[in-house]
């Protein structure tokens, strides 16, 4: 059973972490969610779930205050963390090393770890604070992965594009979703 790390804060797309963890249950992995106080009010503002709904989803909640928490310690066995979404304020953090809370301590433990970190960072247009802090946790070892919508699938609504995203980001963990329309799969010129 894969053990992977969570964490929620505020860039717009709350929908993208709530995907997930979905995913991951249906794939029998054990989780551990992180959200952060502007991720809370995301996902009350984003989504028609509850607070609740979202920290029940998961196999463990950890208080983004807490860090105390079992995932604040590199002694701690994951298989990694995806942020999703990424606000520039995480990125930020994460690429300074500034570990303000659990969100960007587990992030820090990923990186000094070697573990994977995925990114889905969110904001439009990006100005060079940003890009340089992308640099940054790219070259320390993350990978940042903006949730872009793919068109060759054609897809009809925002949740096909919400889960080609999600199904992109359980390709790097090793799972192989029935569910994402990939390319050359019977899709170009249809």
């Amino acid at each position: 059973m894969k053990r992977i790390i969570i964490g929620i804060t505020g860039g717009s797309g709350a929908i993208y972490g709530v995907r997930l963890l979905e995913a991951l249950n249906g794939l029998g992995a054990e989780t551990h969610l992180i959200i952060s106080e502007w991720g809370e009010k995301t996902i009350q503002m984003e989504t028609s779930y509850s607070l609740n709904q979202v920290k029940k989803m998961a196999s463990v909640y950890h208080n983004v205050k807490n860090q105390a928490a079992s995932v604040s310690s590199g002694s701690f066995r994951v298989d990694g963390m995806v942020i999703a979404p990424c606000s520039m304020k995480t990125l930020a953090g994460v690429a300074t090393g500034l570990a303000s809370d659990l969100v960007t301590r587990a992030a820090d433990v990923m990186l000094k770890e070697g573990k994977r970190l995925i990114l889905l960072t969110r904001e439009s247009p990006l100005n060079l604070i940003h890009v340089r802090n992308m640099e940054t946790v790219i070259l320390a070892g993350a990978m940042v992965f903006p949730p872009m919508p793919a068109f060759y699938n054609k897809p009809q609504t925002i949740d096909d594009i919400v889960n080609h995203t999600v199904g992109r980001v359980l390709d790097q963990f090793g799972y192989d979703p029935d569910w994402v329309k990939r390319w050359g799969s019977g899709n170009r010129g249809q």
